[in-house]
């Protein structure tokens, strides 16, 4: 991603926005008998999401009612969770995911690696901000009673959001290497402490650097390397960091298409990764996908998606009939 790759989200702020005209739509749409869901897609996604916030108060001042809360009340299972998800403030809709991958029995370890493993320090640190006025709570302290071991440590390193920023050079680089190959090889506790602090802390471009350097010392692939000597989320969580410190659409590209795939269509991983990349990097995202996997991502979207749920997905992929 270093070699001047553009990257592009698929979702823009609307030209000649006009919030109380979007409003007094919007309110109609959901006031009238059975609701008209089409129309809540069309002005939704097809508005940003500083635009949508300034709808939601316009929406207040001339219905007296909480727009978040007419869509909870008049929608339903995977089609509310987008169109509510779609309301949030990037860095509270990260808070709201990582608050419900841990609360009640069981954790959903894949989606605090989607998020943790790809945010930069300026989103982890509003994102923490964003989780303590949701739930008055301290993420960190939430990430650590709810998880154990390394991959507890390695989640804790990355939301404390300490990434350098800068680069410090070849000679580093190789130290850096050198210790992640003996990490591999090795394996004890303080190795893994060690392979996890270089991972979480040294900037994407030196990373960039070590990687090379880690091929040339050990003649194998990090990836491979980790894969071949650790398990469980452990071993996600470092794949995923190396991954994103590559190339982060094609690691999101990844995880769709895992999520289409491996699981029989994990709607709330779709939902995330859409939203929350919405403004960022989703176009991009949708090249690698079709690059790596030969089909478009709308292609798959439709196979398992349906009605008005599969009509939002799409509108945020926003394609033209190429992507069919």
């Amino acid at each position: 991603m270093f070699c001047g790759d553009y990257v592009q989200g698929t979702i823009f702020p609307a030209p000649n926005f006009n919030p109380m005209m979007d409003a007094q739509v919007l309110g109609e749409a959901l006031q009238g008998f059975g609701c008209d869901k089409d129309l809540l897609i069309d002005i939704l996604t097809q508005r940003c999401n500083a635009q949508r916030l300034v709808i939601a108060e316009a929406y207040l001042s001339t219905f007296g009612r909480d727009l978040v809360s007419d869509l909870k009340e008049k929608l339903s299972d995977h089609f509310k969770e987008v169109m509510v998800g779609l309301m949030y403030p990037p860095p509270s809709y990260d808070a709201h995911e990582l608050w419900h991958a841990m609360k009640g029995a069981g954790t959903d370890e894949n989606c605090l690696i989607d998020i943790l493993a790809s945010r930069t320090n300026g989103e982890i640190f509003q994102m923490r901000e964003a989780y303590y006025l949701q739930y008055s709570r301290d993420l960190q302290e939430d990430i650590y009673s709810e998880t154990s071991g390394h991959f507890r440590d390695t989640l804790v390193n990355l939301v404390q959001g300490t990434r350098e920023e800068e680069y410090t050079g070849p000679a580093t680089a190789a130290q850096d290497a050198m210790v992640l190959w003996e990490a591999c090889q090795k394996r004890t506790g303080e190795h893994k402490t060690l392979l996890q602090m270089i991972l979480c802390n040294k900037s994407y471009q030196q990373l960039w650097l070590v990687f090379q350097e880690f091929q040339t010392i050990s003649g194998q692939d990090i990836v491979d390397a980790i894969n071949e000597c650790y398990d469980g989320s452990f071993q996600e969580l470092l794949v995923a960091i190396v991954l994103c410190v590559r190339d982060k659409p094609a690691y999101f590209a990844y995880r769709l298409y895992s999520a289409i795939h491996d699981f029989g269509f994990h709607n709330k991983t779709v939902i995330r990764i859409l939203i929350a990349r919405s403004e960022i990097d989703l176009m991009t995202i949708r090249k690698r996908y079709k690059e790596r996997y030969g089909k478009p991502l709308f292609h798959d979207i439709k196979h398992f998606a349906s009605g008005h749920y599969e009509k939002a997905l799409l509108a945020i992929c926003a394609g033209d009939a190429d992507d069919y």
